[in-house]
């Protein structure tokens, strides 16, 4: 299926774009919240699986009266990258492995909920999920759908053999990503390549509407081109100067910021 075959929804905030595979179906919910956040719910026949979790109380209403007009029995919900939020559908079961919790509630994803609690205020919901049921690596099946896991450094990545789709964290073809240092770039070039080779046809991520493989290698291009322009720069604002002077129309300059920081530390 192409990226752009999609019903678009409005919703007073955010809009939802629904692909239809025929049995299963995927809305992607986009929250157009202050840090661009994307959440999926995959439905077959009216039970659901979401996706990461909302974090502005908003949205968390909104999309919650979105699964309920819609008739959609919520299975579960995998938490991955994004921990914070939990006002959003709090009785249903929680699932993520033991690294992505300890990544929400004390490593770098707590971190980030903290900072966007300073900086977003009483909108923000900062409250954190509560895990109930953990997973490991391989193959998991919620409300009928099927669901491979694979661990990743901070939490893990969801394939979803169905609709020959996988969810990570971050690509985002045309916006900076934060990219913490020459490892972590090269370490997200590989995992890049496996999609290619995978043939993936929709790439989701939380901060994205879903792309494709064009888009992957898009993205290995400018991973490459960054480490290039950290080996010729002396200091982050050099850095961010020059990648700024040659992606003068990507977005995400917040994360450019951090990356900066990681590469000239």
């Amino acid at each position: 299926m192409n990226k752009n075959t999609f019903t678009k929804i409005n919703l007073t905030k955010g809009e939802v774009n629904v692909y239809d595979f025929g049995e299963l179906k995927l809305h992607a919910y986009k929250t157009n919240d202050l840090i661009d956040d994307e959440v999926f719910i995959v439905e077959k026949n009216l039970k659901a699986v979401v996706i990461e979790s909302p974090c502005f109380f908003d949205n968390n209403s909104e999309l919650e009266k979105y699964i309920a007009d819609n008739g959609m029995n919520v299975q579960g919900m995998l938490l991955a990258y994004h921990m914070a939020g939990a006002g959003f559908l709090p009785n249903v079961k929680k699932y993520a492995t033991k690294n992505a919790d300890e990544y929400g509630h004390s490593g770098g994803g707590k971190g980030l909920i903290d900072n966007f609690t300073n900086a977003f205020g009483d909108i923000f919901d900062n409250s954190i999920h509560t895990i109930t049921d953990y997973i490991e690596e391989g193959t998991i099946t919620i409300g009928g759908i099927k669901l491979n896991i694979t661990q990743t450094q901070e939490a893990y990545d969801i394939e979803i053999p169905e609709i020959n789709a996988v969810y990570t964290h971050m690509l985002g073809h045309d916006c900076h990503s934060i990219v913490a240092g020459m490892g972590h770039a090269d370490a997200i070039i590989n995992q890049l390549n496996t999609y290619l080779e995978k043939g993936y046809t929709l790439i989701l991520t939380s901060h994205y509407t879903p792309e494709d493989l064009k888009d992957v290698k898009t993205k290995i291009a400018y991973l490459d081109n960054l480490k290039a322009i950290a080996g010729k720069c002396g200091n982050a604002q050099e850095f961010k100067e020059e990648v700024q002077r040659q992606y003068p129309q990507y977005s995400g300059e917040n994360y450019l910021d951090m990356t900066a920081g990681f590469f000239f530390a």
